[in-house]
């Protein structure tokens, strides 16, 4: 038995293990609003959460390299993630909206990366199209199937 490639160790790490983390996460979403909680507070624990996770990897990576093009890129990944996550937030607090049916609706958000990935960095010279579009009408259905439910 060999070693796997680092193609499937990227998908594994990137992909795979990301999900379970993430499937997780939705959970202490749920906890933590559920148990009454101002959403600002909210946002503010969360960032400091990713701001602990940030300094011991800051820490021990070697990779210290930043531009001001990468940290804005960077910056606009929490601010998006941020109003994403509050918008969770209120979906749960405010309206009522069960976690089962929402996942598998912002979940959806992968059909917007996947079409702007192949747009702006040319990701359809990489990929079967066929079989992403397939792919993609399936998600679809599933997310309306869940929603409905």
């Amino acid at each position: 038995m060999g070693s796997m490639s680092p193609h499937m160790t990227g998908l594994l790490i990137g992909g795979l293990l990301p999900a379970v983390i993430y499937g997780f996460t939705n959970l202490f979403v749920k906890f933590s609003t559920k148990e009454g909680i101002g959403l600002g507070l909210y946002l503010l624990l969360v960032g400091l959460g990713v701001f602990i996770i940030g300094t011991g990897v800051y820490a021990f990576d070697h990779d210290k390299n930043i531009s001001v093009k990468s940290g804005l890129f960077a910056l606009s990944v929490g601010l998006t993630w941020g109003l994403g996550s509050f918008c969770i937030a209120i979906g749960l607090t405010k309206y009522g909206a069960p976690l089962s049916k929402l996942v598998p609706l912002f979940n959806m958000n992968t059909l917007i990366a996947v079409a702007l990935a192949l747009i702006i960095f040319s990701e359809w010279q990489q990929v079967k199209i066929g079989q992403l579009l397939l792919g993609a009408i399936l998600i679809v259905l599933g997310g309306t199937l869940v929603a409905r439910a």
